[in-house]
């Protein structure tokens, strides 16, 4: 019986092809070729393979020592079941070993381009991504974690955190944001896909229409001349605070910002500098609540559903309680008959890390309440998308969702 041949634009091929290009470890390729085969890396596994992940523009941009290593463990995957492995791998295989005998050469130069593909479900039209069901977002990044204050590599809470934008980009659309410790970048790329106003202070008009590969349902993110989101130095040490009050952020997002007890208290002067800052917010009644105040046990965001309607800042329909009535001194009668909620909003930071000593984080707690913040753990109450499931190396049950504000 013939092999059933493998689609690089849906499962399982899909999830191999992007694991190749996020370069996860070589043991979740072989696991996720052995699933394209039925249990075996058979020879039609390995055509797809060097069709689609060698011998293609990703072969030819593809770290060397990474390719390498990955050719001859699928090789000696194959023999080992006394399979017939495919004469291009051989020879690939010869190629890599004779142009790379000496690993010193390219580390030198150890960046290296991924391409991280956000995968949406089945039967899920994203709002973030209305014209495809895919989002692939290339990057440069170290191959050293600790490179440039850990700003040039791929972290674990920054993949969370770009799911999270993803998944409710409701909470992020036309707002502006400030993130703290942007890393490679991933996830202000994410912001600006959500179409948020402004990052760090500056305009966000990227606009992602440009197909990816051969999958009709895929987009490429790409930083267009145009885009205005871009990062900047500004170390928390020295950041002074007239520098920040410059900005007036209605959302803070920091990954994998709470590792260093020597760092904590600049990172809480920043948070405490940013949070402080309430933006005058003004919004028709009748434009937000079709005219009707409301007594509501929740705020809702544009009758959302209780899922979405936990925090203040996601409002467009804007119900302040006391107790369960509203509370008649937000509004204001103007001339007209028009009724205009005037507020004051603070912002909200949001902030995920994986706690990987208990210490630093309790540190981090108690500098947090003496400076008259309010911490809160939101990671079951929003639980973003799966949008990483060919990712076997990204343990999303290790990363924390924590809320940070004023009180």
């Amino acid at each position: 019986m013939a092999e059933p041949k493998l689609d690089p634009t849906i499962p399982p091929g899909l999830h191999l092809v992007s694991a190749f290009l996020s370069m996860e470890p070589t043991n979740t390729l072989l696991s996720l070729s052995r699933e394209c085969g039925g249990g075996l890396v058979t020879e039609g596994v390995q055509r797809f393979i060097w069709d689609h992940c060698i011998s293609n523009e990703a072969g030819e941009k593809g770290y060397g020592p990474y390719l390498r290593n990955f050719v001859k463990r699928l090789i000696s995957e194959v023999e080992s079941r006394n399979g017939t492995v495919l004469d291009e791998l051989y020879e690939q295989c010869g190629y890599y070993m004779s142009s790379l005998k000496d690993d010193r050469l390219v580390k030198g130069s150890a960046r290296v381009h991924k391409c991280i593909s956000f995968l949406f479900p089945d039967g899920c039209e994203p709002p973030s991504c209305p014209k495809s069901s895919n989002l692939v977002v290339p990057l440069r990044c170290s191959l050293n974690m600790l490179e440039g204050d850990t700003g040039c590599s791929v972290w674990p809470s920054s993949l969370y955190l770009s799911e999270f934008v993803l998944s409710f980009p409701d909470i992020f659309s036309n707002k502006s944001c400030f993130e703290v410790g942007s890393g490679v970048g991933l996830v202000g790329i994410c912001l600006s896909h959500v179409k948020a106003s402004q990052l760090n202070q500056l305009s966000a008009e990227t606009d992602v229409l440009e197909r990816f590969g051969e999958d009709p349902n895929t987009v490429k993110a790409e930083m267009y001349n145009k885009s205005k989101v871009k990062c900047f130095h500004l170390p928390w040490e020295s950041a002074t605070e007239s520098e920040l009050e410059e900005y007036l952020p209605d959302i803070i997002l920091g990954a994998d910002v709470i590792y260093d007890p020597s760092c904590l208290p600049h990172l809480l002067r920043v948070l405490v500098i940013l949070l402080k800052q309430k933006k005058a917010y003004t919004q028709t009644w009748e434009e937000s609540c079709e005219g009707r105040l409301q007594d509501a046990e929740h705020i809702n965001v544009n009758g959302a559903s209780e899922g979405k309607s936990l925090f203040a800042h996601d409002i467009q329909c804007v119900n302040i309680q006391n107790g369960n009535r509203t509370d008649p001194c937000q509004v204001e009668e103007l001339h007209g008959g028009s009724s205009v909620a005037r507020l004051m909003k603070c912002p909200v930071a949001y902030i995920a890390s994986v706690i990987r000593n208990i210490d630093t984080f309790n540190c981090f707690l108690k500098l947090a309440e003496e400076a008259n913040l309010v911490i809160a753990d939101i990671t079951e109450a929003l639980v973003p998308l799966n949008l990483l499931p060919y990712m076997q190396s990204y343990n999303r049950s290790s990363i924390r969702l924590f809320t940070v504000k004023c009180k």
